[in-house]
């Protein structure tokens, strides 16, 4: 080991990448380890609120401060990454006239913006609300991309020094003489430096690696009770699953809150080109393993559309389950997992186990990610010596320095405006960086998320031949399409310098990744939608394994008799029929899920179970 003291943080999630900027920041030599790409867990699934704390206002004041605190915070430091909408929590004519007036006073006593709104008012803002409406709150909440903030941040700790170490999986924990001093990881194949670019540095696949600190932070969120076995000490995580449904254009403008007590489907946040409808509350054994339902995305719908009604007939284009890494101190034992407490907790294994080298961060969300980087990297300073002041809430992330005002971006560098523009808001102040200094034509790859060759390479220069990490960095492949006519292009950038056989390995784990979301959403123009793409994949890349193209005899008779053309979709796409209908299971409709009849949003849902 050197003299400089190190530690390891376990996690690429936001409150992991946020740790490993702020010790990189005091001098302290980091290591980040992820199973993973970046935003792998918690942090990549969900619905991109940047909370003004109104939520947490009436049942966890502590919560809904520290959150419009780091709000106010997020603004200035990553304003490349946040989109101040605005929010309204809006009240029905069934909803509680006291619980309205409680959520008001809420706010103002924990220092929350509040304005009381009429329904004529609320209405001007967002015209779409239902006719029905009473009154509304006016909060300063936002938008947030998860993805953009993680990056950021861990570029900025690697440009510090720092090792940030993706599809890496801790195996178990290193002890000698009673304390921990680092952990044994096995890397997976993730397009990293061995692919000859990018600080994510990967070992071959399979292979093991012992990585050892004088300080190790787990910060794995809803898996922090996983490590925590693996060192023999209880880490009590309860983890709770809530899904989201994204549709596909921006129906509002504003995030809109149902302004009751706690509830499921409550919240609908407009998040890029798109609305995040959200969410549910209910807790699971296994972080990995637990049911996604249909059920749960028609109750999103069904519930919101009392609130937004064209949300009842706008298209869904994918769905997606996050797990939340609640933690609440032992002795208190709620029984709800809503009544737990959205507050972190900071677990000195030395102190409370008995076993020193290692402490768990905890709990939290991620609008107080950075404060719980700056809580934890105190307590890591503390322990090794270090005596150097947090900044992280003064100095700005990457993209997002002395930059106030978007330029128009068609003249400076060939650019339709629009597309300029969508650059520039993703880019910030590296915008010059990554379009000025980019030499050659400059395509648009992605038309649904306006992404530019330019933007692709400068992630490939960063993520190797990981598409779905370019994806993060880029939002290319998440727009309405969901890749249909981007995947391959994104691919073919890999070329020349990567060969077909790579280009296509991760072309096929993109599209797969891709097709997990869109599972859940297939009625209607959705259904559609996603056959279109399958047929445009199969028919002019051969994607589907069609034997008259691969020499593999062909057994004509199987047509004759109706039976399936192909089987070989890879990984559980969707496959066809002779008779050109989807494959269907026998389903029996359970009780809240939406009875749907005629064309609205006729469920198929054969080929869409299962977990993503």
């Amino acid at each position: 080991m050197s003299d400089t003291p190190s530690a390891l943080v376990l996690g690429g999630g936001s409150t992991g990448c946020g740790i490993a900027r702020d010790l990189a920041m005091r001098g302290v030599d980091v290591t980040l380890v992820e199973k993973g790409n970046l935003t792998h867990g918690t942090t990549g699934r969900m619905h991109g609120l940047l909370h003004s704390g109104g939520r947490y206002a009436v049942s966890d004041r502590a919560s809904a401060e520290e959150c419009i605190e780091e709000n106010r915070v997020l603004r200035r430091i990553a304003s490349h990454c946040v989109e101040m909408t605005g929010g309204l929590f809006v009240q029905r004519p069934e909803d509680d006239d006291e619980y309205f007036e409680e959520k008001l006073r809420g706010c103002r006593e924990c220092g929350i913006p509040a304005e009381v709104l009429t329904a004529e008012e609320a209405r001007e803002i967002e015209p779409y609300l239902a006719d029905d409406i009473e009154r509304a709150i006016r909060v300063p909440d936002g938008a947030v991309d998860p993805f953009r903030l993680c990056v950021a941040n861990a570029a900025d700790a690697i440009q510090r020094g720092a090792r940030v170490e993706t599809h890496a999986e801790v195996t178990d924990v290193l002890i000698e003489d009673g304390e921990v001093v680092g952990v044994e990881v096995e890397h997976a194949s993730g397009g990293g430096s061995e692919a000859g670019f990018g600080s994510f540095v990967h070992g071959e696949p399979g292979e093991t690696e012992e990585l050892y600190a004088d300080y190790v932070v787990n910060a794995t969120g809803a898996w922090a009770g996983e490590i925590g076995e693996m060192a023999d000490v209880e880490v009590a995580v309860r983890p709770s699953k809530g899904v989201m449904t994204i549709m596909n254009v921006r129906q509002v403008d504003t995030v809109i809150n149902r302004c009751r007590p706690k509830g499921d489907a409550d919240i609908v946040v407009p998040h890029e080109t798109t609305c995040i409808l959200g969410t549910t509350d209910e807790e699971v054994d296994d972080p990995e393993a637990y049911p996604e339902e249909g059920w749960e995305v028609d109750l999103m719908i069904d519930t919101l559309s009392e609130l937004v009604p064209m949300l009842s007939e706008a298209r869904t284009i994918r769905s997606f389950w996050g797990v939340r890494p609640l933690y609440e101190p032992p002795e208190v034992g709620s029984e709800d997992p809503t009544d737990i407490t959205r507050d972190f907790f900071l677990l000195d294994h030395d102190e409370r186990d008995g076993l020193p080298g290692m402490a768990s961060i905890v709990g939290g969300k991620l609008t107080t990610y950075r404060m719980m980087a700056e809580d934890i990297a105190d307590h890591v300073c503390e322990k090794l010596g270090v005596d150097v002041e947090c900044r992280t809430a003064a100095e700005p992330l990457p993209g997002s320095e002395d930059f106030s005002v978007l330029r128009e971006w068609m003249d400076e560098f060939g650019l339709r405006s629009p597309i300029g523009r969508r650059s520039a808001e993703r880019l910030g102040s590296r915008t010059d960086e990554v379009l000025g200094e980019w030499d050659g034509p400059n395509p648009t790859v992605c038309e649904c998320e306006a992404v530019t060759r330019a933007e692709i390479h400068d992630a490939i220069s960063q993520s190797g031949t990981d598409l779905n990490a370019v994806r993060i960095r880029t939002r290319a492949s998440m727009g309405n399409c969901q890749g249909a006519f981007c995947c391959h292009r994104m691919a073919n950038e890999l070329t020349p310098e990567h060969d077909e056989a790579t280009a296509r390995d991760a072309l096929d784990e993109l599209y797969q990744e891709r097709w997990k979301g869109e599972r859940h959403a297939l009625w209607g123009e959705q259904l559609s939608q996603a056959m279109l793409k399958h047929h445009l994949h199969a028919t002019t890349m051969n994607r589907d394994g069609d034997p008259a193209a691969t020499g593999d005899e062909v057994d004509f008779g199987a047509f004759d008799s109706g039976a399936e053309r192909s089987e070989a979709v890879p990984d559980g796409g969707p496959r066809t029929r002779t008779d050109g209908r989807r494959r269907a299971g026998n389903h029996d409709r359970t009780e809240g899920r939406r009875q749907r009849e005629g064309p609205k949003r006729t469920h198929n849902r054969g080929a869409a179970d299962g977990n993503s």
